[in-house]
């Protein structure tokens, strides 16, 4: 957001004046980043595994009956040397940690029972013992970073990524649970799942004939390897990631795609280098079809990941105008859903940051008749969203394109939003109208048009002076 008591400085950063495009894209970086990059993150971080399921294998000990266990029980027999006491223990203990409210992750720290459950990851020869020993590292990694750290130090990662060559089917499969738990707590955990070599591994998994929710952990988990910033994942990730991720983009499971589609939005979330990487798939195509999807969970993340695109070079951004993007956008500004309007109109603002030939294009797609709608009736999270498209839009127009904007009709919402209890947005609305005023040739045809909506408690002289 610009700084707001430096008139002169803010009207250089709208004002377009023949700057390079390279200068603009700067500015509109710098000057609209809290509103630029929406900052809310919608897809879940980590999961708790509170199923009853439990693989039915022949090692399996103790059938047909129930074991109730104190902790006491739980410690001594995790640190028995019998196998059969060392499920037992450990199954009780997966359950206490597996309850649907309030399960006790910190006394199963405080007991010392992780090093024990990481050496149960090793026991090939009883898949049963692995598979709940997997899953209660599983659930105590869904905790608090501070747990998912005990889970780490207690020397899990290797041990799990070992299990993604399992046999069994469930055992590899919550193997993939846990990492993705560990890998969605941070950029230290992640890169530390990724330099253990898991990606690979993760990978080799992917088939056709895959149970669909064992697919649907994988897409996960890949995803949380995408995720975070500061720093990124490291480049030879990224790239052993997008074949993949492209693959499970031609997925029709939803939430796969949702997944697949959250992973691109934090990838290109960020530099035009990391832009680039992603748009340079050939993935464009693919996500403009999926933001007509009718399903929220897919719609929201493909829009974010074409918005964010749309922050980087010019030429970035005219690959995603030829990918179809501007045959959805003004869609999504009429959509029923106020926070897909959002995402569409800080789309379209990013479009209108372009040159003036982006701009054009805004035109010949018809985007302002939506975006009037919005400024009109819009909640006023939408109509900051619209506002800033129509500043970027002003500030780099030709005189034909302001005529343009102005016959839509936009300058009537516009005033009336100045009555609006958002202050930067009230400047901002005044450096619109500055702008259309501060054009010599054509000034009084503009100026008449704002004149005609006949609104007496503007200071058309001081907007004038601006």
């Amino acid at each position: 957001m610009p700084t707001l008591d430096a008139p002169e400085d803010r009207r250089r950063k709208f004002k377009y004046c023949g700057k390079d495009a390279s200068l603009r894209r700067q500015q509109r970086m710098a000057v609209s980043l809290e509103l630029r990059k929406a900052k809310k993150d919608e897809q879940t971080l980590k999961r708790r595994n509170i199923t009853s399921f439990c693989p039915d294998t022949p090692e399996k000990p103790a059938k047909g009956v129930a074991v109730s266990l104190t902790l006491g029980e739980i410690i001594k027999g995790v640190n028995s040397s019998d196998p059969v006491l060392c499920f037992q223990a450990t199954q009780t203990a997966r359950k206490m940690l597996s309850q649907e409210k309030n399960p006790n992750l910190k006394l199963v720290i405080e007991a010392g029972l992780i090093p024990r459950m990481v050496e149960f990851l090793k026991s090939s020869l009883y898949p049963c013992l692995q598979f709940e020993a997997a899953w209660a590292l599983t659930n105590i990694a869904s905790g608090t970073s501070e747990q998912t750290r005990a889970v780490v130090e207690g020397g899990a990662i290797q041990p799990l990524i070992e299990l993604l060559s399992s046999p069994n089917v469930a055992v590899c499969e919550q193997a993939v649970w846990a990492l993705g738990n560990i890998a969605g707590d941070g950029p230290e955990f992640r890169d530390s799942v990724i330099s253990n070599n898991a990606i690979p591994h993760l990978l080799a998994l992917i088939s056709p004939t895959l149970p669909i929710t064992f697919l649907r952990n994988i897409t996960w988990t890949l995803s949380n390897l995408c995720r975070n910033k500061n720093p990124y994942p490291c480049d030879s990730a990224v790239k052993q990631l997008l074949p993949a991720l492209l693959h499970l983009l031609q997925h029709q499971d939803s939430e796969i795609l949702s997944d697949a589609c959250w992973a691109l939005s934090y990838l290109t979330d960020g530099c035009n280098k990391r832009i680039g990487q992603v748009v340079d798939t050939g993935v464009l195509p693919r996500l403009v079809v999926l933001m007509t999807s009718s399903e929220l969970n897919v719609l929201t993340p493909s829009l974010r990941t074409v918005g964010n695109i749309v922050t980087g070079t010019d030429e970035q951004t005219q690959v995603a105008i030829d990918a179809g993007v501007l045959n959805v956008l003004p869609e999504l500004l009429q959509h029923n859903k106020p926070s897909i309007q959002k995402e569409a109109a800080w789309a379209l603002s990013n479009v209108a940051a372009g040159p003036r030939h982006h701009i054009q294009q805004l035109l010949a797609y018809d985007v302002l008749p939506p975006l009037v709608a919005v400024l009109k009736n819009g909640e006023f999270k939408v109509q900051k969203e619209a506002v800033w498209m129509v500043a970027n839009f002003a500030t780099g127009a030709t005189m034909d394109q302001l005529i343009q904007l102005v016959h839509s009709g936009v300058l009537e919402p516009l005033v009336n939003l100045l009555t609006a209890p958002d202050v930067k947005i009230v400047l901002i609305i005044l450096d619109v109208i500055s702008c259309i005023l501060q054009e010599e040739d054509e000034s009084l045809t503009l100026l008449s048009q704002v004149l005609d909506q006949d609104y007496e408690f503007i200071d058309y002289e001081c907007l004038a002076k601006k």
